[in-house]
């Protein structure tokens, strides 16, 4: 029997329904647009074009868009004093710093120099701190409020929303990366998997992704994930995206995989389209939080001590 299709489109539709009724009522109380600002140096054609649409998603959930850009050859301190003058800028809620830069400019630095509480990228070393040492979600939370990046974040609301059992099942991540493996690991940890991190350096891979009854990749090599590398009745969910033989496909060999999971995202169609919905959510919480605090109290306010998916969330408590 094929596995059970995770639609992240069908899922994304809801979400999307969900955020622009809190963004109605969020303008109705507050008299305000939750506005993202982008900061992107030179013209990358993928950068361009992942802006457009970012823009485009935002315009549509009926939030604000300001992008800042500089040309390729902006040095290191004009771009640290854009994101430090973006950051004191009140009427700005969220902002996600584009990478890679050009040579020359130490993305590290740049991220750092963003206000926490408006990193809604969930990059900056303060929010990824946070989750790190963050109690598992039926704990009191012992931290401050922080943000995960969209795409794990993305990820972990497609498993809670389609009934996906995380409490107590071996989850295998390949993918080590800050923005999608190494929180990933930690939101899933959190909700109380054990958790097991590969890369493609990982030997035996094959052996140890066998073992997962929630195994997720995100490694952009096309087709790595293939059948004989799934226990029979898994959760697969493929973050990858490549270009093989002229058409868009993840790391999970899907025409095969889905003969032996038990459930399964599909690329393109999976997670991918949740990421800019996280996206859109986390902007929004990031008004909510400044909005209600301030902007210089959003990202030291004692935490509530509650944890809530998209749908009924708490939004000034913690994220994730």
């Amino acid at each position: 029997m094929s596995a059970r299709i995770l639609d992240g489109r069908a899922l994304a539709d809801t979400v999307r329904a969900e955020t622009e009724e809190k963004v109605s009522a969020f303008q109705a109380e507050w008299g305000i647009q939750p506005t993202l600002a982008l900061v992107r140096v030179g013209d990358d054609p993928a950068s361009v074009s992942y802006a457009r649409m970012i823009q485009r998603t935002c315009e549509q959930r009926g939030l604000a868009f300001r992008a800042h850009t500089r040309p390729a050859d902006a040095s290191e301190d004009e771009v640290v004093e854009l994101v430090r003058e973006l950051s004191a800028d009140d009427s700005i809620h969220g902002i996600i710093v584009q990478k890679p830069m050009p040579e020359g400019i130490n993305d590290a630095l740049i991220i750092e120099a963003l206000d926490p509480a408006k990193d809604v990228d969930g990059a900056h070393p303060l929010n990824a701190g946070r989750l790190a040492q963050a109690a598992f979600v039926d704990r009191p939370q012992d931290v401050g409020p922080y943000f995960v990046p969209a795409t794990p974040l993305g990820g972990l609301e497609m498993l809670k929303r389609y009934n996906i059992p995380i409490d107590g099942q071996r989850a295998v991540i390949v993918a080590a990366s800050n923005l999608i493996g190494k929180p990933l690991t930690l939101l899933l940890t959190r909700h109380w998997a054990t958790v097991t991190l590969c890369d493609l350096h990982t030997r035996p891979l094959a052996e140890i992704t066998r073992e997962g009854d929630i195994v997720c990749s995100a490694t952009g090599v096309a087709h790595l994930i293939t059948a004989d590398m799934i226990k029979p009745g898994a959760t697969v969910v493929d973050f990858g995206f490549a270009r093989l033989e002229g058409k868009w496909v993840g790391d999970v060999d899907f025409e095969a995989v889905k003969e032996v999971a038990g459930a399964i995202t599909p690329v393109p169609g999976g997670t991918g389209v949740m990421t800019n919905e996280m996206l859109m959510c986390n902007v929004l919480v990031a008004a909510q939080r400044q909005c209600r605090f301030g902007a210089k109290l959003a990202s030291r306010v004692v935490p509530v001590q509650l944890r809530t998916s998209v749908a009924g969330r708490v939004l000034i408590g913690t994220h994730g």
